[in-house]
Order: structure tokens, then sequence, then C-alpha cells
């Protein structure tokens, strides 16, 4: 991992750049993980940074996130919303409301069906998330045995269902999510670099195990920031801790956009 100093030609660049694209994961970047899910408000301050840039109109934001979009919506607090790809990127969701999310195949979603109801058989419906494109099992905040219980029995349950061109097994920082492949943050960072005119600054936020696909992506094309309490191993350029180092990135790049 570089220094933080590379910040200060970064948002030299943010400030002479035509054009923007932000991209940010939410939960464990913009907002500190909870055991329970539907309470992941955004860390104090995040919301309006975000709020700000937006209404100035000088960057690209999307939020690229493993959860559904409209788990995103409802957790955010903005209106209008930035441009939302949840679930790995099957989902998207443009502020004017347009919606995309391909039609999965009969044998998919049969197999997530199946997923559910085996974690219901097994007790575990309280922990399970049912998404557009997977189902997650979450344990975060459980103790150790319980968490050891869960993922043998997830793993076993669901390890029949995986197949390469169908479902696949992947675990994250507090679960273990069967989900349907072929599509992942990287892919959505590279479509998004892709749309974009040349010369466009760029950065990528996030902080789980799940955004390093993203920070490759973005290798040589922009920014790539760790942002969590704890440094890890990563592809990351530059790591922040949350939340005065988040809000401080989040209010460079609100300010130096707009002098541009």
């Amino acid at each position: 991992m570089r220094s933080r100093d590379m910040l200060i030609p970064f948002f030299d660049c943010l400030e002479r750049a035509r054009h923007r694209l932000f991209m940010l994961d939410y939960d464990g970047t913009l907002a500190p993980f909870q055991v329970d899910r539907d309470r992941a408000i955004p860390y104090p301050g995040v919301r309006e940074c975000l709020r700000r840039i937006l209404a100035a109109k000088c960057s690209r934001l999307v939020l690229i996130s493993g959860r559904s979009s409209s788990d995103l919506i409802a957790l955010l607090g903005l209106n209008p919303h930035p441009e939302i790809w949840g679930s790995h990127g099957w989902e998207r969701l443009m502020p004017d409301g347009t919606y995309d999310m391909p039609q999965l195949d009969a044998p998919v979603v049969e197999g997530l069906t199946k997923a559910c109801w085996a974690m219901k058989e097994e007790g575990l419906a309280d922990h399970c998330e049912r998404k557009p494109a997977g189902v997650a099992l979450h344990w975060r905040g459980m103790d150790a045995s319980f968490v050891r219980r869960a993922r043998a029995i997830a793993r076993e349950r669901w390890g029949g269902l995986v197949r390469p061109d169908c479902l696949a097994l992947k675990e994250f920082d507090g679960g273990l999510e069967l989900r349907v492949p072929g599509r992942s943050k990287g892919d959505v960072v590279r479509s998004l670099l892709a749309e974009m005119p040349t010369g466009t600054a760029a950065a990528y936020l996030g902080d789980d195990l799940t955004d390093e696909d993203a920070f490759g992506a973005i290798r040589d094309r922009g920014l790539a920031v760790l942002v969590r309490p704890e440094y890890r191993s990563t592809a990351a350029d530059v790591w922040l801790r949350p939340p005065e180092e988040l809000i401080d990135f989040l209010n460079q790049w609100h300010d130096r956009s707009r002098k541009g």
C-alpha cells in the first residue's frame, strides 16, 4: 500500500478533471456494520457529504453493494438517490427510477428457493437474507460456537446446490452467501469506467474482501481506497479509518470537484 501522501496529487487531478466517477461500497465503508442489518445507517455526517456531492452535479456518484438496491434506498435516506448497483452488480437502479435486472434461469431461482428452505429447516431463518440474485446467511455478532455451527450447516446444505454456471458459494465478512456467479464489483467498476470519457478522475472506496475485485479493476485507472477501522492486506492504494478520515475524503472530493 502506498502512502496517504498520494492523496495530494489525486485531488489535484480531481480538481483539473472534466469528468469524475466516484464509486463507493456501503456496509463497512459508508456505514458501520450492525448485527441488525436494518439499522446500518451511514456514519454521522456521511449522508450530508453525499447530499452535497450529488447537489453539486460535478461527479457521477455510484453505490456498488452486495445488498439489494431497495435496501440501500431505505438506509441511505437520500432523495434523489444516486445510481445504485445492487446484488454484486446484478441490479442497476438509476436516479430516475429506471431499473435493470436480468431474468434468472429457472434452475437458479429453484436453487435459491431451496437454499432458503434449508436454512428454515435448520432453524436459521432469522439469519437468512434472500436477495434478487442470492441468499446470505449472516452471523455477525454471534458467538464462536454459533458461527462454527452455522458455517458448517450452510456449507453442507448449500454445497449440493453449487454449480459452476448456476450458483457459487462465497464467504464474506460476517457470513456466507450462495449467489449467482458471473458478476462482481470488479465487473461493475470496469463497466462504469468504460462508460466514462478518457481522462475521467475515478476512485473506489470499499472495505470487504468482495471489494478486492473492484480495487483490481480500477488499478491504473483511478484510486483504490480501503476504508475500515483496522488495516488488512489489500490491493488498495490508500487506507482510511472511518468515520473521520472518510468524511475528510468526502469533503475534499466535494470541495475540489467544485473548483474544477
